[in-house]
């Protein structure tokens, strides 16, 4: 006679506590990066969150990732998961790349990081065009020096 199993959202759930800001503080196994860890009873261990937002609103669109609005990352309430694409939800977190993006000015001498004076090198970082051209003019000066 086989064992019933338990519902796996009872089981998820027995995992969870809640805080005052309503998110769904995993409690169980996590992985390395900090994100809640799975047995649904399926074939393998699953992320947590991805795993709760799929029960309640389904498969997580082709090419998007689910990032935390809470900013809590054993959070696994899915009122606090939004599907975004992997480079929104990049400049969403605190990451260089999301620091190096909100800058308006450059740290050398204030000038603007748009229009005409904004320099994409070949590596896709922003540059000031002004302190660049600057920087080239010394470099070769001093060459003919």
């Amino acid at each position: 006679m086989a064992i019933p199993r338990r519902d796996p959202w009872l089981r998820f759930m027995e995992k969870v506590v809640k805080d005052d800001n309503d998110c769904w503080l995993w409690q169980a196994k996590t992985g390395w990066q900090g994100y809640g860890l799975f047995w649904s009873g399926e074939q393998r261990t699953t992320v947590a969150h991805r795993w709760a937002w799929e029960q309640r609103n389904g498969p997580i669109p082709d090419g998007l990732q689910l990032d935390h609005l809470c900013r809590v990352r054993h959070c696994v309430n899915p009122d606090h998961l939004e599907p975004v694409t992997p480079r929104e939800n990049v400049m969403r977190g605190d990451t260089p790349a999301a620091r190096n993006a909100a800058k308006t000015h450059c740290a050398r001498a204030g000038h603007p990081l748009s229009g005409p004076n904004l320099y994409i090198s070949p590596k896709g970082a922003r540059e000031c065009r002004t302190c660049r051209n600057a920087a080239s003019a010394r470099y070769e000066h001093k060459k003919v020096s």
